[in-house]
């Protein structure tokens, strides 16, 4: 179950929201955009993400559907929206105020291709090119396990989702788990590999 001491996991964060701006560089521009209490690392972009921004690679500059899951206030949606114009990038997170926030930012920098939703509100039939995430390890293992299986088997043949873990939460664990699940059964198991290492986490990168 999710630790009730981190109100980002949960659908409706209690207390007040205290909108603040922050500026920061993402994808190489500078840019402002707002960020609240009650939403994963409201106050800066958190270590991890920054190791996953530096490590992975740009995404695809396609028009197809790329997805950053668990978006809190979007800097990795953002990121691959800049990134990659043509592509609607899906910014999903269970946390509605997150969501929210991550909208207003897009629209504040003129990026029209993301999608901010809730789970649910992303089509069963999209499938997806890419995927980045600093996914909610603190959830444990079974919830994390079931919000991967429900995700990664969405990517397209060929295509790469990109993880950052802490180390010391069980980054080579996790590796060794998602080695061994397949997109689909009698599928070939996912392909998982090491894609960077910085300041106490991995980057693990999954393709089918």
């Amino acid at each position: 179950m999710p630790d009730a001491t981190q109100p980002h996991y949960f659908a409706t964060p209690s207390g007040a929201e205290n909108r603040r701006r922050l500026t920061l560089t993402l994808a190489g521009r500078d840019v402002e955009v707002e960020t609240a209490d009650g939403v994963f690392s409201g106050e800066r972009i958190d270590l991890g993400t920054r190791v996953l921004l530096r490590e992975a690679p740009p995404p695809p500059d396609g028009a197809g559907d790329l997805l950053d899951l668990g978006c809190g206030w979007g800097p990795l949606a953002l990121a691959m929206a800049m990134q990659a114009p043509r592509a609607t990038v899906w910014a999903v997170d269970v946390n509605a105020r997150s969501v929210a926030l991550t909208r207003d930012n897009a629209r504040r920098l003129g990026l029209g291709g993301v999608r901010a939703a809730l789970p649910e509100q992303v089509p069963d039939d999209v499938r997806f090119a890419a995927i980045w995430s600093n996914p909610p390890i603190r959830v444990g293992k079974e919830t994390l396990h079931e919000l991967l299986l429900r995700w990664l088997p969405r990517l397209l043949p060929g295509g790469a989702a990109h993880l950052v873990v802490q180390r010391h939460l069980g980054a080579d664990s996790l590796h060794a788990w998602l080695a061994e699940q397949s997109p689909e059964p009698d599928a070939e198991p996912f392909t998982v590999v090491r894609a960077g290492s910085a300041k106490g986490y991995r980057v693990l990168r999954v393709e089918r």
